[in-house]
């Protein structure tokens, strides 16, 4: 295809119209959400109620000040006895939050984060080729609304993570058209911030996107090299020696770590035979790219680039629950389909009780897990809650795997494929 004929290419556009059924479930799920946010945990419980962190913030915030202060950023731990993870060139990135008021920083922080959530659910429906219309809007605002209870956005929420920034950065790209000039620099951006989003510059690779692929690596590579400009010794140390740290963030045996390597770690009680771990590193990217091109050719690209968000978490050494946002335009997608097909409400459920911010209080202690991963070790069946997340990412998996290679017989019904779309010039 020409780039001429490229600029005319005939898109499929959905509108969601208003349906009061849909509507009022969405508002009922989204309040029932809320309510349980707010009463599960205290807001204000120390160390645990949603309004009560920022750790994280103030671990990013740190890591802009030493620089700032020429004080060591790997050498030694940082505020709380932490250990800084991210690039050097994240601690630029992270000087505006440096420099905003402490006294408003987790508070403002907090609302940024809800607005890129709300952003992150209008891109899903865009991807999806959807209007972005009243009604289109409105549930994402009550789409957001149930998300803030899911596990990863709540302790993302808690923490003052950078996570659904980098999805957003990611979904933007993807959103916008192959032949742009500068389609490539958001995944770019958020690699070079934090080294999981750069699964995506891989999948590009797979898909033959190269010029996206070739702006996304380039911009890695230059967010490396400005960066070593400016913070020669940090930037030495950090990709000569933090890089290969892969115990830095915390033992493969931990709950909290849903990861494949962390799933062999939780069944050896230990650290997971590495030949193992890489044999199924490659196999489950070889399997999971070969779907996504699948999913791409059949014009399923948010499916595509949900799938790869999932597979970079899975494949990651160490994975903490507030890593696996990606189920925020899974949810979305489900609702998609649930539009179609009223059956896959039953998968949108599935998905938000294995993932939701259930808590356990273990008796004659303090200490609040919020997670079903994180719930009691000695119940039966915890090896399925403590693996939940890599669960839920095998049955995606597999989900797609059927969605690409099961025939589609001429003239069947439309059912799951969400509203109906009509052919408009892009």
């Amino acid at each position: 295809m020409s780039d001429v004929d490229a600029e005319h290419e005939v898109v499929a556009v959905r509108s969601l119209s208003w349906r009061p059924a849909v509507f009022v479930g969405l508002g009922a799920w989204a309040v029932a959400a809320l309510v349980l946010l707010v009463t599960q945990v205290s807001p204000r419980a120390p160390g645990i109620g949603i309004l009560a962190g920022g750790v994280d913030l103030n671990v990013y915030r740190d890591g802009a000040g030493r620089i700032l202060e020429g004080l060591p950023l790997y050498t030694e731990p940082v505020i709380y006895g932490l250990m800084y993870t991210y690039t050097p060139f994240s601690t630029i990135v992270f000087i505006p939050l440096h420099a905003f008021p402490t006294a408003h920083v987790v508070s403002a922080w907090m609302l940024a984060n809800l607005c890129a959530l709300l952003a992150c659910v209008l891109m899903s429906w865009r991807m999806l080729r959807y209007r972005l219309t009243p009604p289109v809007v409105l549930a994402s605002v009550l789409i957001t609304g149930i998300m803030v209870f899911l596990e990863p956005v709540r302790t993302t929420l808690f923490y003052g993570q950078i996570n659904l920034w980098l999805m957003l950065l990611v979904l933007w790209d993807f959103s916008r058209h192959e032949k742009g000039l500068l389609r490539g620099i958001g995944i770019g951006v958020a690699a070079g911030i934090k080294l999981t989003p750069g699964y995506f510059i891989v999948m590009l690779l797979a898909l033959r996107q190269w010029r996206t692929a070739a702006v996304a690596t380039g911009t890695v590579a230059l967010s490396v090299l400005v960066t070593w400009a400016i913070l020669p010794r940090k930037s030495r140390e950090y990709w000569t020696h933090t890089f290969f740290q892969a115990d830095r963030i915390g033992e493969d045996r931990h709950p909290a770590n849903q990861s494949i390597r962390g799933l062999l770690g939780h069944l050896v009680q230990g650290a997971a035979p590495t030949w193992l771990w890489l044999l199924l590193v490659v196999l489950i990217t070889a399997v999971s790219l070969t779907v996504t091109v699948r999913l791409y050719q059949r014009d399923e690209q948010l499916l595509a680039v949900i799938l790869s968000g999932l597979t970079s978490a899975a494949v990651s050494p160490f994975s903490w629950g507030h890593h696996w946002v990606w189920f925020v335009p899974l949810f979305v997608y489900l609702v998609h389909r649930a539009l179609g097909c009223a059956w896959w409400w039953i998968a949108a459920v599935a998905l938000f009780a294995a993932t939701a911010a259930w808590t356990y209080v273990y008796d004659g202690t303090d200490i609040i897990a919020v997670g079903l991963f994180l719930f009691p070790p000695w119940w039966t069946g915890i090896q399925f809650l403590l693996n939940i997340y890599i669960t839920v990412f095998a049955a995606v998996l597999i989900g797609a795997i059927v969605r690409v290679w099961k025939p589609v017989p001429p003239n069947a019904p439309a059912c799951g494929v969400g509203p109906s779309s009509e052919s408009v010039a892009s």
